[in-house]
């Protein structure tokens, strides 16, 4: 999310435009300095505003920040959201969520700063903010897996947290590496990882209401000759 150019001291403009205005200031300043060494003076001056200004959309620091954080977190939940409801093929899904994590942590902004390298964690409601991220991909994706495998819901959301966990440690790394990989290999790369390790749990049909039981026994009987999840190689999806 780019800044507006809105810098000219003493332009007026509409509340909404304002509060922009000033959370894209804020957020450089932020993201350069952390949020301990920030101040508002910084920020007012990077907004080309007075600090009376700036005091009347928010009351302090600590509000400004907590208004950032809520801002960029919904930003990723959203994309990611976008992502799991692009598609009903779950191959498709899978690459589309792991992009979603890279694109949000590739941009320009630095806005991930902000989620992922807080220097105010001791803070609770900072810590809660940051913790929805994790918490709330994880959600999204064990409500599908567990749709589509009917696993125990518990099973479901330790395979959503290992999915939300892998995509979020390899797009940090990526970044702190210098992005030696290409972006569209990296998509490519994280995506067949993800898809060939969760596509080995069984895909659930709907049952016919007068289908008889299976045996488990003739079950357990057919699948012997082959190797363990060939008889469900396509997975989930």
């Amino acid at each position: 999310m780019t800044t507006p150019d809105l810098r000219t001291r003493g332009a007026r403009l509409p509340r909404s435009a304002r509060r922009t205005q000033l959370l894209g200031a804020a957020r450089e300043v932020f993201v350069a300095q952390g949020y301990h060494a920030a101040a508002m003076d910084d920020i007012a001056e990077r907004a080309g505003v007075s600090k009376p200004v700036l005091y009347q959309h928010f009351p302090g620091k600590r509000e400004l920040y907590l208004a950032l954080l809520d801002q960029h977190t919904e930003e990723l939940l959203a994309a990611v959201r976008h992502a799991l409801a692009s598609t009903t093929a779950n191959k498709q899904r899978v690459a589309a969520t792991m992009a979603a994590y890279f694109e949000f942590i590739d941009q320009e902004s630095s806005s991930f700063k902000l989620v992922f390298e807080s220097d105010l964690t001791s803070d609770e409601e900072v810590r809660r903010l940051v913790d929805r991220v994790s918490n709330g991909c994880a959600q999204m994706f064990a409500e599908v897996i567990q749709e589509d495998t009917g696993l125990p819901r518990a099973e479901a959301e330790l395979l959503a947290v290992a999915l939300a966990g892998m995509a979020h440690v390899c797009a940090r790394y990526w970044l702190q590496t210098g992005k030696q990989v290409p972006r569209e290999a990296v998509d490519r790369l994280i995506a067949q990882l993800s898809w060939r390790g969760i596509r080995g749990f069984p895909k659930t049909e709907p049952q016919p209401a007068d289908a008889q039981p299976t045996d488990a026994r003739s079950t357990d009987a057919a699948a012997e000759p082959g190797a363990p999840g060939e008889g469900n190689a396509r997975g989930v999806g």
